[in-house]
């Protein structure tokens, strides 16, 4: 039976390696990140390059344990008993080494590709297909150059089916996707504007798409959507469906909402079939369609295909991380279970600081292609590795194999409802708790135990967008330069530890804060990085020496007494940043007090200068490039004087969000990464697909009221309708950070994917939006703002402020759910 494990000679003759073999090793695992690493023995780690280079962290996967590398060079010190693989590129070796990998088995593959809706058509599928078939699939969504090498390495040989997504974002990608899934059957997806700016044009894309299938046997596609590419298909044989044709394979004729679910009624093979699908969303009925044509193209009846998809679960390809009960930190994951998505989870869970604690409950794992010994020793040796300190399992597999488990503290239960009759008992308590289940173990309801009961309004923070939003600003600067991310207000509204330690994680160099308690949050989160506080209050100068926080010094005044306390306390060299008031006249020196900075600052062994920084006061505006430049000026000329005077060098940085896109020869050492990281920019059109907001602010409908036309509505009876309609009553307020500036039809929400009115005066909790001729409902979605629909700049324009006001006044009651994918 074939597995994927090598002897490391095979692999260096399979990739085409130069180097040196210093020692035999056995492979099976692939890493190309230095912070999961997993089984480090048997690992070989690609040095992989893009926004930061990998051959930086040979060292640190080497300290881990890793002990086989493919790098383009080898390391400039000595790592005794590594093996260097040497080629000229370490991502098309990994990916040469997959497609050798997948070329050793004899197995049916589909290879799915579009635009829209891969990933939920890939795990459709599977859940679709799972009851015949031993299935090996992407985890989540790595689709990508990376993602699919590592997908396609999971294969063995007891998979008789495969299931690849394979996403691309400009021309020349697919081919190499293609060589390594080699599908027999292909499947395209919606083909939507995602990645558009990638391709000089749609046809390109789509030719580029097509690629994936070259070889297929079968492939399974929109009638509509090929019409011009008929040339273009090189699949020896189609399966197409349309809902507008009826020379399509499929043809689905008539479509009728029942109750939260669609009707369809189609032609196929010259006779009418049904299918119901338990979604009513347009998305997860092309998804679903899709699906349905998938498996009467793969043999399966129509009676069998209705039937297996009237059962089909929603797909969360997010974990969703929350407040808890008794100060604990929740991560939701509990809709789906495999051994690599457990990995991937857990991942999460060990960049989460802000409990020491770190807890996993997990159900029995399904359809894993392992045999149940071997797949809970692998459970067992991945908990151990990621140093788990507390271990619920919950089912007869994982009980049967308890004795596989070495955690300090473990629990056990036969099924879910075992467990939560002892959930008391088990006393979670300040603690970050991964929930992790597969579906039919109803996982759901241990989260809704261990979740705070919060207000319904709910801020999304997205943090795959923040981490986007990051890597677009660290290509637009030279490599060495150093990212400040701001996180003071709450970062921005967006949450303290949260947003923290994923800045942290992904190596930001600094991060900066507003106030003294502000910074004391993140030490107590375990948040170690450098944190600065631009605005500290002498009197709580202790919190600042206590927690190993930096002072922005601003000031005489601020200088005197931080030396002062030094003095006292016998303390040196602390670090400080010299704050320069270059024009924007709110703090800092000013050019003419340089000189007396410079005396005072010359042979004081109490502080050490670790940057001089300023702020550009209008960075974003072209109109006033002349005073930017002006500031410039005198901050080289500062920073110049100040340099000289202390014999070393100092750390930089005068540019803040906007100044890093359109000031980039002022980036100087470092740049401070403000409210572009949550995704808002003056300087970047709103069209930038590379930058999007990071939030979501939802809300629920109470309760619809039939209104007569000129009734009066909300306090001061300022709202009328000017003829007979309906209200909704929504759950957010001027309290919630709803101002009341939105009143009286100036604001907008979103409901049904219609944009209305609010009517009348918001008030404290509530405020009512104008839904006539809308079908809505009590419990009904409302969003007041998102990236897509109504974006924050929207909202300010609305009431003539900026988006940095919107972002900050959402109120600490509102509840906040962070999504990591």
């Amino acid at each position: 039976m074939h597995s994927n494990q090598y002897a490391i000679t095979e692999v260096k003759q399979i990739i085409n390696a130069g180097g040196q073999i210093v020692k035999e090793y056995t492979i099976n695992t692939l890493f190309t990140d230095s912070r999961r690493i997993n089984n480090p023995a048997e690992g070989l780690f690609f040095a992989l390059s893009g926004r930061r280079n990998g051959h930086e962290f040979v060292a640190e996967a080497y300290a881990a344990g890793v002990r086989n590398f493919v790098v383009e060079y080898g390391p400039e010190f000595n790592l005794p008993e590594a093996n260097f693989l040497i080629v000229d590129d370490p991502l098309a070796a990994m990916q040469a080494l997959a497609a050798y990998h997948r070329s050793r088995f004899d197995l049916q593959v589909i290879g799915i590709t579009g635009s829209n809706g891969k990933t939920i058509v890939k795990e459709w599928l599977y859940q679709l297909l799972a009851a015949d078939k031993n299935i090996v699939r992407n985890p989540k969504s790595y689709n990508s150059q990376i993602g699919v090498p590592l997908s396609v390495w999971q294969i063995n040989g007891r998979n008789d089916l495969g299931i690849f997504e394979a996403g691309i974002s400009t021309i020349n990608e697919m081919d190499k996707l293609e060589a390594i899934i080699k599908p027999q059957v292909g499947v395209l997806t919606h083909i939507g504007t995602a990645h558009d700016e990638g391709f000089k044009d749609r046809r390109e894309k789509m030719l580029e798409k097509l690629q994936l299938f070259r070889h297929c046997e079968k492939l399974i596609y929109n009638y509509d959507q090929l019409l011009n590419f008929q040339a273009d298909i090189k699949a020896r044989e189609t399966f197409t469906w349309s809902r507008k044709m009826n020379q399509a394979d499929l043809y689905v004729f008539s479509e009728t909402v029942i109750a939260k679910s669609y009707y369809l009624r189609a032609q196929y093979q010259k006779r009418e079939i049904e299918c119901l699908i338990p979604f009513a969303d347009e998305a997860s009925v092309e998804n679903a369609i899709i699906c349905w044509a998938t498996m009467l193209a793969l043999g399966y009846s129509p009676v069998e295909a209705d039937k297996r998809i009237e059962r089909l679960a929603p797909v969360s390809m997010r974990l969703e991380l929350k407040t808890g009960v008794n100060n604990c930190s929740v991560i939701d994951d509990s809709y789906n279970s495999d051994l690599q998505s457990l990995e991937i989870a857990l991942n999460f869970l060990g960049q989460q600081n802000q409990h020491q604690k770190k807890t996993l409950i997990l159900s029995d794992i399904y359809q894993s292609g392992l045999q149940q010994d071997e797949l809970y020793r692998q459970v067992a040796n991945l908990i151990s590795s990621k140093k788990v300190d507390k271990f619920v399992g919950v089912g007869e597999a994982l009980m049967a194999y308890e004795h596989f488990f070495n955690v300090a503290e473990q629990h056990f239960f036969k099924d879910t409802a075992a467990m939560l009759q002892q959930l008391r008992q088990l006393n979670f308590k300040e603690e970050t708790i991964l929930i992790k289940g597969s579906r039919s173990f109803e996982f759901e309801r241990i989260s809704r135990a261990l979740a705070q009961k919060a207000h319904e309004t709910i801020l999304e923070i997205n943090l795959n967008t923040l981490l986007s939003n990051l890597n677009f600003y660290k290509s637009k600067i030279e490599p060495g330069v150093k990212v400040m991310a701001m996180v003071k207000a709450f970062s921005y509204g967006s949450g303290t530890f949260e947003v923290a330690n994923m800045l942290q994680y992904n190596k930001v160099d600094y991060l900066a804060v507003a106030y003294i308690d502000e910074g004391v949050s993140l030490r107590q989160a375990g948040i170690n990085l450098p944190v600065i506080v631009l605005n500290p209050e002498a009197s709580a100068f202790d919190k600042v020496i206590e927690y190993k926080l930096e002072p922005a010094i601003y000031s005489f005044g601020l200088l005197d007494d931080f030396v002062g306390y030094a003095l006292d306390r016998n303390i040196s060299n602390y670090p400080v940043h010299l704050k320069i008031d270059t024009g924007m006249h709110r703090l800092g020196f000013e050019n003419h007090e340089i000189e007396t900075l410079c005396d005072m600052l010359e042979q004081n062994r109490y502080v050490r200068i670790q940057s001089v920084f300023s702020h550009l006061a209008a960075s974003e505006a072209s109109k006033h490039d002349g005073f930017t430049q002006t500031q410039i000026k005198r901050f080289e000329k500062a920073f110049k004087e100040i340099e000289k005077t202390l014999g070393y060098k100092v750390i930089k940085h005068l540019c803040n969000t906007a100044g890093i896109i359109r000031w980039p020869s002022a980036h100087y050492d470092m740049v401070r990464l403000g409210i572009g990281l949550y995704g808002v920019d003056s300087a970047v059109s709103i069209k930038e697909t590379d930058l999007q907001p990071i939030a979501s602010l939802k809300t629920s409908i109470a309760q619809v009221k039939k209104i007569k036309g000129g009734d009066t509505i909300s306090y001061g009876r300022s709202g009328k309708l000017k003829k007979d309609g309906k209200i909704a009553t929504v759950r957010i307020g001027y309290a919630d950070g709803y101002l009341r500036a939105f009143g009286n039809g100036i604001g907008k929400m979103l409901v049904k994917g219609t944009l209305v009115p609010t009517v009348g005066n918001i008030t404290m909790d509530m405020c009512m939006l104008d839904v006539s001729g809308l079908d809505v409902r009590e419990g009904d979605e409302v969003i007041v703002f998102d990236e897509q629909h109504q974006r924050i700049e929207e909202l300010a324009r609305q009431i003539g402020t900026i988006p940095y006001e919107i972002l900050t006044n959402v109120s600490q009651r509102v509840k906040r759910v962070y999504f990591y994918e």
